[in-house]
């Protein structure tokens, strides 16, 4: 990279002192059509490389750019023989080019008539579509979202409620989105912006529908009901987690940690305890192929209260890490 950037400024050092050298002893006019020149060579060399492309593609676009090829040409031909009066209209030319691409991009998907009107013009004669587009560009979030929701575009709408700190309309949106569209990520969208508008009992509702097909996500709604203190709605979602993380311990042993965790909080110490020994069965498997997991039958250990041997088991790891 410190290569790079000498050789860049090296590059630059050599410029200036060729474009100093040129002043100097040539006047700045002459400066002026060299850099012109290399500028409008640039562009030709470019557009000439361009409609072979095109050409060769087969492009409609191939008889524009043979257009901006025969203009570049243009240009430099009347910087070789200076022809100032020219010069500057081909150099207009190109600067009133740039500034139409500029203002084309600045409205994407909006035709001619369209970028010519405003937005309430547009949205009376009921093209909402277009309306909430320059609504949203002038930063009108709220007025561009009502046009969105005029044109079913549910999405667009949301995504301008969101910017316009409006957090309840969003999520009102993304839960219809849900029912509409039957996808579990709208109920996600949903909770996520309940939560941001400080409504956390429905947006524990929209992240139980959303755990019903993601059931890893129940152990955060049993948090969120805890935190709302509705007991019996926290006790339902820690139970629906049990059921999760029993059938990944059946298939992958360090879950019995999780499912002993749930116990513990559910106030079942004996079941607690039955899921802390699978763990540590698991756990005393792992450190046999890898040293790192006495940590953890360590661990285990002690949640079994058997400190004894939680204490060996730090001995062992500290043995094998030497």
């Amino acid at each position: 990279m410190e290569k790079l950037t000498a050789i860049m400024f090296g590059i630059l050092a050599m410029v200036l002192v060729v474009s100093g050298a040129i002043v100097h002893y040539f006047g700045i006019l002459t400066f002026l059509r060299i850099t012109l020149a290399l500028a409008f060579l640039s562009l030709l060399v470019l557009f000439l490389l361009l409609s072979g492309v095109l050409i060769y593609a087969r492009s409609k676009f191939s008889a524009l750019s043979l257009i901006f090829l025969g203009i570049s040409s243009y240009g430099f031909y009347n910087c070789y023989f200076w022809n100032p009066l020219h010069v500057a209209y081909v150099i207009i030319f190109f600067i009133a080019i740039g500034l139409f691409i500029f203002w084309w991009i600045s409205e994407p998907d909006l035709k001619i008539s369209e970028r010519l009107r405003s937005a309430e013009a547009l949205e009376k004669a009921g093209n909402y579509r277009s309306a909430g587009k320059k609504y949203e560009k002038r930063g009108n979030y709220e007025k561009a979202a009502e046009c969105y929701l005029r044109a079913k575009m549910l999405e667009s709408a949301a995504w301008c409620y969101e910017r316009a700190q409006k957090f309840e309309r969003a999520a009102e949106i993304y839960e219809e989105l849900a029912k509409k569209n039957e996808d579990s990520y709208y109920w996600k969208e949903a909770y996520e912006f309940w939560k941001r508008a400080e409504k956390k009992e429905r947006a524990a509702e929209c992240l139980e529908k959303y755990a019903g097909e993601e059931p890893w996500f129940w152990e955060d709604v049993a948090k969120l009901w805890k935190e709302i203190g509705d007991e019996g709605k926290w006790r339902e979602a820690m139970r629906r987690s049990l059921d999760y993380y029993l059938k990944e311990a059946e298939e992958e042993g360090v879950f019995w940690e999780d499912v002993a965790t749930i116990y513990e909080e559910l106030g079942e110490e004996e079941r607690a305890r039955e899921a802390y020994k699978k763990y540590l069965e698991y756990c005393l498997k792992e450190a046999e192929k890898d040293n790192a997991w006495w940590k953890h039958v360590a661990e285990a250990y002690e949640k079994l209260g058997m400190t004894k041997e939680a204490e060996e088991a730090r001995k062992n790891l500290k043995k094998r890490e030497e």
